[in-house]
């Protein structure tokens, strides 16, 4: 599984009991090692942030690791079939690309020498290629 920009293995997930069902469940005991949050009578709890949690997210000792991402406003990419999960920015953790996924303004010489700035594509899609000798 991909978490905060890292790979985090884990030698056991639980089934989805949904029929053709794709979330993962995680054991509680390795939740604080795959996000960082552990579970407390509040709800999933990491320093001060506590995001309260249904009970049909937890199943014996099995946490729904999916249902939370999507309650907590995180998006979710699934391959169940490959056992692959990437779970993306948290925006209740207030990451630096989570609050705005702007790119700073920058300038750069197009093939004839004028400078280009970037803040004059607001509002469309760009795409940026760099490339570096070193």
């Amino acid at each position: 599984m991909l978490y905060d920009d890292r790979a985090v293995s884990l030698d056991r997930i639980g089934r989805d009991p949904r029929k053709g069902g794709d979330a993962l469940w995680v054991r509680t005991r390795d939740l604080r090692r795959v996000n960082g949050f552990e579970l407390h009578p509040q709800g999933a709890c990491r320093d001060d942030l506590c995001i309260p949690i249904p009970k049909d997210m937890l199943r014996g000792d099995y946490f729904n690791l999916t249902a939370f991402a999507k309650k907590a406003g995180q998006p979710v990419v699934a391959e169940p079939s490959a056992r692959v999960w990437s779970f993306g920015d948290m925006r209740a953790l207030g990451g630096g690309l989570a609050s705005s996924r702007v790119a700073p303004d920058f300038d750069v010489p197009d093939r004839l020498g004028h400078r280009v700035h970037l803040a004059g594509f607001r509002g469309k899609k760009v795409l940026v290629v760099t490339w570096a000798s070193w």
